[in-house]
């Protein structure tokens, strides 16, 4: 209990959104053809989750978050950052140092979504 296990990713073009996370993390997606909205359920090698219509419209870009971000893990920061440029992400803040802990960054995908990359690293300084 009180642990995470599910999470949303909202877009005005879900399908866009779909290829973008597919091609970045490799994540399988399956259209629920049963859901109200357009809904896409993700499987990840961690926590299920959805990418689904937003239902307003999408936040403007160089704002703070209105929401809650979640960070990926990756075997290779910069190699996972040139394939999320490659599709068309864009950095929202570059690569730092956690001292001793790893390298950080966020990015954004085509709909304005927060979405952070880190690498284990314990020379992270």
């Amino acid at each position: 209990m009180n642990t995470i296990a599910f999470f949303e990713i909202q877009s005005t073009h879900p399908k866009r959104e779909v290829d973008f996370y597919q091609a970045v993390f490799g994540w399988k997606a399956t259209l629920d053809p049963s859901a109200p909205i357009e809904l896409y359920h993700l499987e990840t090698e961690g926590i299920e989750g959805a990418i689904l219509k937003r239902s307003v419209e999408t936040p403007p870009t160089h704002q703070g978050t209105n929401a809650f971000t979640c960070s990926i893990q990756v075997a290779d920061f910069d190699a996972a950052e040139k394939t999320i440029i490659k599709n068309g992400g864009h950095v929202a803040m570059q690569k730092f140092a956690v001292p001793g802990k790893c390298w950080q960054g966020y990015f954004l995908d085509a709909d304005h979504n927060v979405f952070g990359i880190f690498e284990v690293d314990a020379n992270a300084k």
